[in-house]
C-alpha cells in the first residue's frame, strides 16, 4: 500500500537501546507492573514476566488472580506479587487494590493470559484513570474490550501500545478477519491515529503504526512463533524496553524485532516448529548485545 520501512538491523541501529550507566539501580532501569492471568491460563504471566526481565526492565510485579499469587511467587521469584479478586470463573473481577500502586510505574501491561473480554474490560476501567504518565500496553482480552473504551485509550497521557493479532483486531474494530487481513495497513494505520497509540497486528508478517503515520512491516521469526504463550512473551519484551525509558515507537519495533529473531535462533537450532514460549526470552540478551 504504502511507503512502509522495513524492520530490520539498520533500523535499529538508527534507533539505538538505552545505554545504563555502571552505577545505574534497579528503580533507574524501570518497573513494570503486569496485570492479568486467569484460571484458564495460569502460567501465562510468568512468561510477560520472564520476557520483562530478560529486555532488561530492573522489577517487574505482577497483579492477578487470588488463587494463582502463591504459586506465580514461587515460579517467579524475582517479581513482586499483588493478589486480586477473582469471579466464579477464575478471572480478575477487581483491580481497585493496586490502583495505588500505579504512579511509581514505568510501564503498565494489561490483560496478558486473562480468558473474557468481560474482565479485559474490568481492568481496563479499573487501571486506565490511574495509569498517570507511564505507557500502556494493552494485549489480549483487554483489546478485545477497547472497542467500548477508545476515548479512554486515547486519552492516556503516557499513551498506548495495542498488540492484537487479527482476530483480536476485529474485536477491536468490528471489522470482519477477512476485511483486515485485505489491507492491514490501513487499518493500523487508522487505529494508531484514532487512539492516539501505536498498534500493530501481528502475523507472518506484523505491521506497526504509530499515532503519526509511521509505517514499519517485520517478516521474520518464522512459523514456530505461531505458539501457544508467544503473545505473552512479545507484551514482555515491549514492556521491559519501555520500562527502560524507550519511547512507545522504538519499544513496540525493537519487540517486535527481538520476539521474531529469537523464534528465528531457536528454528535455526531446534527445527522450525516445536520450541516452547518459555525459550524465547533467553535469546533476547544476547540480540539485544549484537546489534
Amino acid at each position: 500500500m504504502s511507503g512502509a520501512q522495513v524492520l530490520d538491523s539498520a533500523w535499529l541501529r538508527r534507533h539505538p537501546l538505552p545505554v545504563h550507566p555502571e552505577d545505574t539501580d534497579k528503580n533507574s532501569r524501570g518497573r513494570v507492573m503486569l496485570v492479568g492471568g486467569s484460571a484458564l491460563v495460569p502460567g501465562g504471566l510468568t512468561l510477560t514476566a520472564t520476557a520483562a526481565f530478560r529486555a532488561g526492565a530492573g522489577k517487574v510485579q505482577i497483579a492477578l488472580p487470588e488463587p494463582l499469587a502463591i504459586p506465580t511467587g514461587m515460579a517467579m521469584p524475582e517479581s513482586g506479587i499483588f493478589a486480586l479478586p477473582t469471579d466464579p470463573d477464575g478471572e480478575i473481577a477487581d483491580c481497585s487494590p493496586i490502583t495505588d500502586k500505579l504512579a511509581p510505574c514505568d510501564c503498565l501491561a494489561l490483560g496478558p493470559a486473562v480468558g473474557t473480554t468481560g474482565a479485559g474490560g474490568v481492568i481496563l476501567d479499573a487501571l486506565l484513570p490511574h495509569a498517570g504518565g507511564a505507557p500502556v500496553i494493552i494485549d489480549a482480552a483487554a483489546v478485545c474490550a477497547g472497542i467500548d473504551r477508545q476515548e479512554a485509550i486515547a486519552a492516556l497521557p503516557g499513551g498506548a501500545i495495542l498488540t492484537p493479532h487479527v482476530g483480536e483486531m476485529a474485536l477491536l474494530t468490528g471489522l470482519s478477519a477477512e476485511e483486515i487481513e485485505t489491507d492491514r495497513e490501513r487499518v493500523v494505520l487508522e487505529q494508531a491515529r484514532r487512539l492516539r497509540a501505536v498498534v500493530l497486528i501481528k502475523g507472518a508478517t506484523t505491521v506497526i503504526a504509530s499515532p503519526d503515520g509511521e509505517l514499519i512491516v517485520y517478516g521474520g521469526g518464522g512459523v514456530g512463533l505461531a505458539t501457544g504463550g508467544s503473545g505473552d512473551v512479545l507484551t514482555g519484551i515491549i514492556a521491559g524496553l519501555c520500562a527502560r525509558g524507550m519511547p512507545a515507537w522504538e519499544a513496540t519495533c525493537w519487540g517486535v524485532w527481538l520476539h521474531g529473531e529469537a523464534g528465528r535462533r531457536l528454528a535455526e537450532r531446534l527445527g522450525m516448529m516445536g520450541f516452547l514460549a518459555r525459550e524465547l526470552p533467553g535469546e533476547v540478551p544476547s540480540l539485544m548485545r549484537g546489534i
